[in-house]
């Protein structure tokens, strides 16, 4: 029978809940177990789609095309558990439901509640990614007192009495602070998170305590009698040189152990050897590589999270240190293009709306005319179009409808039917809501024979997932491949272009997913991989022209 751990956060928020998960995770398939996650968010919008980046950081959609939070990302780049739509809900998504079968009349004329109605949906919710597996790891958003996850944490208690101890166990994560004008340690804030769990019917069996320094084990004995919680099972997390040692430090603390222990699961000991080649490599380099990104949400760089992450995954793979050198698309807009000058390798990732579009456009048409590999990724692949239409193909004025509606050349159009990877034709127009209609989840690529991206991936075959509305316009395709474009793949049935590239260039790439996704620090992912090497392969090209 599947066993039961709920994550919740105390005393301030971005603790890194979803790193603590995430490596649990990890944990447990390093003893052979089957592990799912879930994320419960207490926010009401139905799914974080159409969410600020900067305000919410990225979205991470799945392989069936969810858009989910970010922290859904952490859990398959540190597991192999793979994230569907049923793998995060929000307060929204519950309340959507239950009033959905309110109008229906499911609730034959009775009063509808928080309790029950509401948290029985979220237990439902919570049923539904146990199928097949050992362990299911919930982590609630938010901070406990915050009013939003009331209902969450309800759900909880209400779960773990009908499961039964043996089969929940609910980890408190919260910050220790250090007081470096006093040279000590604090625990009052971890008592009085706990008291406030306490309080809604939730006793910890487990605190994994946040802190900048080393917890003495006479405070955390402190902490255990004042919280009701053994001894063992205050786990000190001091910070750590990357997220990827997060699996290795909290065995080194006996996290897995008690909680196999306590869940009465039986299983092999943690093989986390595979982790620490991840961490070996990543903290022990033997090159380095100046990448400039050229972004528009770099006021909140979680909004970038998988793209970042696969770059760190690629420089594992490759044992280099990934040097990112942040570039506004706006500033590059003002300032011209040398603030490109030096760059090893350019990236630009994707983006929606006007703002720093032309920046982004300046970028892909400085690294062709000047040979610099180049990835562009969803928007950067319509960079690369535009760029080559407006100064290759002599198409004056060319641009993206999402941009301009009545340019004289939509290189770049708003696709209205296509046919997703269950082959369902799905439909969209510009009046369609925001959320849940664009183009999303894992399609199928079909690579051209010969071309650097077969190379790169050496197959001929790829699946990958999209999250965009817009699409290059076929009308245009034989101008632009006779300008110097390649087409390097198309999706399955051959209508949409998905991977271009340059003709007369060392290493120039651009797509219209989004790899970041599947990329992780075990495996990385070949188009990563490849842009580093090219970049590393560049900068040692140039270094041998300036030594001449």
């Amino acid at each position: 029978m599947t066993r039961f751990i709920f994550v919740t956060g105390g005393v301030v928020s971005s603790l890194g809940k979803g790193i603590l998960t995430a490596s649990l995770a990890a944990q447990l398939e390093a003893r052979d177990l089957r592990v799912n996650v879930l994320k419960m968010d207490p926010y009401i919008n139905v799914d974080p789609g159409t969410m600020s980046p900067v305000q919410h950081g990225e979205v991470f959609v799945t392989t069936d095309g969810a858009e989910t939070d970010l922290d859904l990302g952490h859990y398959e780049r540190f597991s192999h558990a793979r994230m569907t739509r049923n793998n995060n809900i929000t307060t929204g998504s519950i309340y959507a439901e239950v009033i959905r079968r309110e109008r229906r009349g499911d609730y034959l004329g009775g009063t509808v509640q928080v309790i029950p109605h509401i948290t029985d949906e979220i237990k439902r919710r919570i049923k539904l990614v146990t199928e097949g597996v050992d362990v299911l790891i919930v982590e609630t958003g938010g901070t406990v007192g915050d009013i939003e996850s009331q209902p969450f944490l309800e759900a909880i208690r209400q779960l773990r009495m009908e499961v039964g101890r043996s089969r929940a166990l609910l980890i408190h994560l919260t910050l220790v602070p250090y007081l470096r004008t006093a040279g000590e340690i604090k625990t009052k804030p971890t008592q009085h998170s706990v008291k406030e769990l306490r309080s809604i019917g939730l006793q910890p069996d487990i605190l994994v305590c946040r802190s900048e320094a080393q917890i003495p084990q006479s405070q955390r004995n402190k902490i255990g009698l004042f919280t009701n919680v053994e001894e063992r099972a205050v786990i000190p997390l001091v910070d750590i040189d990357t997220i990827y040692q997060g699996p290795i430090e909290l065995h080194k603390q006996g996290l897995d152990e008690y909680v196999t222990e306590q869940l009465q699961l039986e299983c092999p000991p943690a093989d986390l050897s595979s982790w620490q080649r991840v961490v070996d490599a990543q903290l022990n380099p033997q090159n380095e590589l100046k990448i400039t990104f050229v972004g528009k949400y770099l006021e909140l760089l979680d909004a970038y999270k998988s793209l970042i992450e696969a770059l760190t995954h690629a420089g594992i793979q490759t044992l280099t240190k990934i040097d990112i050198q942040y570039v506004d698309a706006e500033i590059l807009e003002r300032d011209g293009v040398g603030v490109l000058e030096g760059a090893d390798a350019i990236l630009v990732p994707g983006g929606f709306g006007e703002r720093g579009f032309e920046g982004k456009i300046l970028a892909a048409g400085y690294a062709r005319q000047h040979k610099i590999p180049y990835l562009g990724i969803c928007y950067g692949m319509h960079a690369v179009v535009i760029d080559v239409a407006r100064n290759c193909a002599d198409l004056a004025g060319a641009h993206s409808t999402e941009i301009t509606l009545d340019t004289p050349h939509p290189v770049i159009g708003l696709i209205t039917e296509w046919t997703d990877d269950s082959g369902i034709v799905e439909q969209r127009d510009a009046d369609s809501d925001l959320g849940g209609t664009m183009r999303l989840g894992e399609q199928v690529c079909i690579l051209n024979q010969g071309c650097l991206a077969e190379r790169v991936y050496g197959q001929s075959m790829v699946r990958e997932r999209h999250r965009h509305r817009y699409e290059v316009n076929n009308r245009y395709v034989d101008q632009l491949v006779a300008s110097g474009l390649v087409i390097a793949g198309k999706s399955e049935d051959g209508e949409l272009v998905e991977m271009v590239e340059l003709a007369d260039h060392p290493w120039f790439i651009a797509c219209q997913f989004h790899p970041e996704f599947t990329s992780s620090p075990r495996d990385g992912h070949p188009l990563f991989s490849g842009f580093v090497q090219a970049g590393l392969d560049h900068a040692e090209a140039a270094s041998a022209a300036k030594a001449q």
